[in-house]
């Protein structure tokens, strides 16, 4: 079974090296797994809240857009795409608020911890407090939800999200699904095991201790005068050193092989000098982060290519988000008008006329199958199939399915016919079969 795995990417600032070893290298790998689908984001309309500097916000998206890509995201196994690209997550979020609880964001712990510093400061609890904070655990529930993401990878201090989300789609089930689920519960994955880098001076690298090690920006002079400020003992050329508690050594670790480990511990231990290593540890990660910003600098130096990379990404994002948003408005009352019928004779019962899936052969030996309403219009167009037995497949689980299978089905959409339609089409073929 296929698991959807979603992976948001705040852009505020840059990236350092901590970052490329705690998220950006191990996300990359668990995107290359079989069975996983992965969503990758940019979240910029959560930058809003923290950041209120146009040009920063601007500048941080496209960094960290090229930051991934250089580092080896690869977009055709992945769906890569802006949060604003995706007009149907701030209609969703709205979708949520309207059932979440205001004593619910009450805890959230971003909230609270704003009104405990205000409080322990003397000022108004809700001094400062942006709407676009209060309420953020509602949009980080959308961002999962839109796409039914069964994982979501993130640290310690997000998880009352996750669980947060779990209960607002919970909520919405209940309220709105009649039976359905419209929304899986996601789970969220803590990786107790995630590499925390260390800064130069032996804490969490941060900028806010202003200790990090530069990941591309100020290029390689930046990152070998940034190793050179690494924190050592006194012990001369020559003498002893101890790897063990070095933070020298373990930022050595995180890019070097189990042998050249082994290697640079007995070297240190027969008394290599402290300059000498950090040369060799400038030389180990400038090995790896060299060709990597080579392609972070060529895709600064053309943001068109990225922005194109965003908007194919997009465009798949949205080829699953707008079938369920329509489905969505559906089930809340947002609905297309349709004439209202004459009351029927109380022993009559009116039948409602369904949408028709047609399968035929074409003369070419190829078979298709199309979703005709009941006014004859093609609200969906098959491609060809070899086989009439595949043809059938799909068809059954688009009765099945219904708009959740639309984003992977070989079809298109009839001429003038919006998303919507065909959702609310293979939504009624799925209630008359429950009926």
């Amino acid at each position: 079974m296929t698991h959807r795995v979603l992976t948001g990417i705040t852009t505020t600032g840059t990236l350092h090296l901590g970052n490329f070893v705690g998220a950006v290298r191990p996300a990359i790998a668990a995107s290359r797994e079989a069975g996983v689908e992965s969503f990758f984001f940019m979240a910029d309309y959560h930058a809003l809240i923290k950041c209120d500097d146009p040009a920063r916000i601007e500048r941080s998206r496209l960094q960290i857009a090229a930051t991934w890509l250089a580092a080896g995201l690869d977009t055709s196994r992945v769906v890569f795409y802006r949060q604003s690209d995706i007009p149907e997550i701030p209609e969703l979020t709205w979708l949520l608020t309207c059932v979440t609880s205001k004593g619910q964001m009450n805890r959230a712990h971003a909230y609270k911890g704003a009104v405990d510093a205000n409080v322990a400061a003397g000022e108004d609890p809700d001094a400062g407090v942006t709407m676009g904070l209060y309420s953020y655990p509602i949009l980080m529930a959308a961002d999962i939800l839109m796409f039914n993401a069964h994982r979501v990878p993130v640290g310690r201090d997000q998880i009352q999200h996750i669980e947060m989300a779990r209960d607002v789609a919970q909520r919405f089930n209940h309220l709105f699904g009649q039976g359905r689920e419209f929304f899986v519960l996601p789970e969220a994955q803590v990786d107790e095991t995630m590499e925390l880098l260390p800064g130069l001076d032996g804490r969490k690298m941060s900028k806010s201790y202003d200790n990090v090690i530069p990941l591309f920006e100020g290029g390689a002079k930046a990152l070998k005068e940034a190793i050179a400020r690494i924190v050592t003992d006194s012990r001369l050329p020559g003498e002893p050193k101890d790897p063990q508690g070095s933070h020298l050594v373990s930022i050595f670790d995180a890019f070097a092989t189990a042998e050249e480990r082994e290697a640079f511990r007995a070297e240190l231990r027969a008394g290599l000098a402290w300059g000498e290593a950090k040369q060799r540890l400038y030389d180990l990660i400038e090995a790896q982060i060299g060709p990597m910003r080579l392609r972070y600098e060529a895709l600064m130096a053309h943001p068109e290519q990225i922005e194109a990379i965003l908007q194919a990404g997009a465009a798949r994002a949205r080829a699953i988000a707008s079938p369920l948003l329509a489905e969505l408005r559906h089930a809340v009352g947002l609905r297309r008008f349709e004439p209202i019928q004459a009351a029927a004779a109380p022993q009559v019962k009116a039948k409602v006329a369904l949408p028709v899936f047609k399968q035929y052969r074409e003369a070419d030996g190829q078979f298709y199958f199309k979703l005709s309403a009941h006014d004859g219009r093609v609200l969906l167009q098959s491609q060809a199939f070899a086989g009439g037995r595949d043809a059938g497949e799909w068809v059954k689980k688009l009765k099945t399915d219904g708009a959740a299978a639309l984003a992977s089905a070989p079809v298109a959409l009839g001429e003038g016919v919006a998303a919507d339609e065909v959702a609310q089409a293979l939504a009624a073929l799925i209630a008359a079969a429950e009926a």
